[in-house]
């Protein structure tokens, strides 16, 4: 049994085809799904998802750091108020994405900031989007860091100083795509860092893994994943698989 820790399958892309998609992920022994939210655009969309696949499928909440705009406080709002009225797995995606915005960096340490406090409240993990800043995450994750602090790093793409940086926050690495691309360079040490470290995530429809990198992603393409990580550290995919998925029980508590 495969589990894609980190999936949207609510969007558009998916929306001619949705059904066969899900199918081939469930005959590529994918079960489990864990839903990042965006913000509060997409809330329905998820809820819809949720209730078509109600065995399979687990819903976070928060606000994506591209979603950070004037009208932040709006969206953090609608995050209170939909943990109000239900549970959710976790909180995310959040985080600091400085590769489209540098101007909202200010407001992005604020609500990544504020959701992380909202996930210790709810004793929950949280599944963190870094892009072009990985300083700043860690200036942030240093002043919440404590025993309630844990999650994943969603789509884990540094260094290795930096993915030895993350673990130490009791943080998971989420390893996608990435991994089978020529020029990823995370293949080159992710085997120093024992497999409980280690989930499995596609981030669909995004970052397709080799060879279908640059098209649209989808979750039975975790299959890909697991056999290169598989092949990296020199196990069989079973192994993987059994492994990666404990990691994701251990971090979302189902």
């Amino acid at each position: 049994m495969l589990t894609d820790t980190h999936t949207h399958l609510y969007s558009d892309s998916f929306g001619e085809d949705r059904d066969q998609m899900m199918q081939r992920a469930f005959q590529a022994g994918v079960k489990r799904f864990f839903i990042p939210a965006i913000d509060s655009g997409h809330t329905k969309a998820m809820y819809d998802l949720e209730k078509a696949y109600a065995e399979q499928v687990f819903l976070m909440m928060g606000l994506h750091p591209t979603s950070v705009k004037e009208n932040f406080e709006e969206e953090l709002t609608h995050v209170y108020e939909q943990f109000e009225k239900r549970t959710f797995i976790a909180v995310g995606e959040i985080g600091i994405d400085l590769y489209w915005d540098t101007s909202t960096l200010t407001i992005q340490k604020e609500a990544f900031k504020r959701q992380i406090q909202l996930a210790k409240e709810h004793q929950l993990p949280i599944v963190i989007h870094t892009r072009n800043s990985f300083d700043e995450v860690f200036e942030v994750l240093d002043s919440e860091r404590d025993k309630d602090l844990r999650g994943i790093f969603h789509c884990f793409s540094g260094t290795e100083e930096q993915a030895e940086h993350a673990i130490s926050y009791n943080m998971k690495l989420g390893i996608g795509g990435v991994v089978t691309f020529k020029n990823g360079k995370i293949d080159q040490f992710l085997s120093k860092f024992d497999l409980r470290h280690i989930v499995l995530e596609t981030d669909a429809p995004y970052l397709a893994p080799a060879p279908y990198r640059g098209k649209r992603n989808e979750s039975s393409y975790l299959s890909l994943v697991c056999k290169k990580v598989a092949e990296i550290y020199g196990v069989d995919e079973e192994e993987v698989a059994r492994i990666t998925t404990a990691n994701s029980k251990e971090v979302f508590g189902i």
